[in-house]
C-alpha cells in the first residue's frame, strides 16, 4: 500500500491556518515563497487562480497534497490587495463605500506524486454601506484589517461595513472570506483520494 501522501498548506497566514485547524488533522505549513508582484498585471480571475496555482506547485516536498489559495478584491475590473498601512486601508474603503465588489478566493491542489494541480475559484458579491470617512478610520483603527484584501475582516467588526453578502449558490461557504474556501478544498482533496473524515485526528 502507497503511504499516505503529507497534507502541506503553502500558506503563513494565520487566517488559513485557522480553518485547516478545523480539521484537526496533521499537515504541515511552509511559505511557497512566490513573487506575487510577478501577477498583478492579469486581470483578477486570472491572477488569483495562477497565485493559488503558483504556490501550491512552489513547494517540492515528495509524496505530497499542497493547498495553494489566493485572495483579491474585484472592484470593476480593478484588483484591491492588501493595503498595508493605516492610510491605505482607509483610501480602499472610501473607494468601496456604497457599491458592490466581487471577492475572489481561488485555491489550487498540487499532487507531487503525479504532478497535477486542480484549481477552483469562490466568489462573493458583496455591497458596502454608503459610511462616512469618521467610520471608516474607526473601524481600521479597530480592526486593523492592513493584511486583509479589500481592507476588512468580515469575522470581526467588518461584518458592520456591508449592506448584504451574495454567496455562490451552489457551495455558499463563507469560509472563503476568510482566505480559503473550505468546501472546494476538500472537494479537490477528495479528488486526489484524500478523505478526511478518514484522516486520523492530529497529533498536536
Amino acid at each position: 500500500m502507497a503511504p499516505t501522501p503529507t497534507l502541506i498548506l503553502a500558506s503563513t497566514s494565520p487566517y488559513r491556518r485557522s480553518l485547516l485547524d478545523r480539521l484537526s488533522i496533521d499537515y504541515l505549513a511552509l511559505d511557497p515563497g512566490v513573487d506575487e508582484e510577478r501577477w498583478r498585471d492579469h486581470e483578477p480571475e486570472a491572477m488569483v487562480r495562477a497565485l493559488a496555482r503558483a504556490k501550491a506547485e512552489a513547494v517540492d516536498r515528495a509524496n505530497a497534497l499542497v493547498i495553494g489559495s489566493d485572495q483579491c478584491v474585484d472592484l470593476d475590473g480593478e484588483v484591491l490587495g492588501k493595503p498595508g498601512t493605516e492610510e491605505r486601508a482607509v483610501a480602499q474603503l472610501e473607494r468601496m463605500s456604497g457599491r458592490s465588489h466581487r471577492l475572489l478566493t481561488a485555491v489550487a491542489v498540487h499532487d507531487t506524486r503525479s504532478g497535477e494541480t486542480r484549481v477552483d475559484l469562490d466568489v462573493h458579491v458583496l455591497t458596502m454601506r454608503s459610511l462616512t470617512r469618521a467610520q471608516i478610520e474607526a473601524y481600521v483603527s479597530a480592526d486593523r484589517p492592513l493584511g486583509c484584501a479589500g481592507a476588512y475582516m468580515l469575522e470581526r467588526r467588518g461584518i458592520a461595513l456591508f449592506e448584504s453578502i451574495v454567496a455562490d449558490p451552489a457551495l455558499a461557504d463563507d469560509t472563503a472570506i476568510i482566505g480559503l474556501p473550505m468546501m472546494r478544498t476538500l472537494r479537490l482533496l477528495r479528488g486526489f483520494g484524500m478523505e478526511v473524515l478518514e484522516a486520523p485526528l492530529t497529533s498536536k
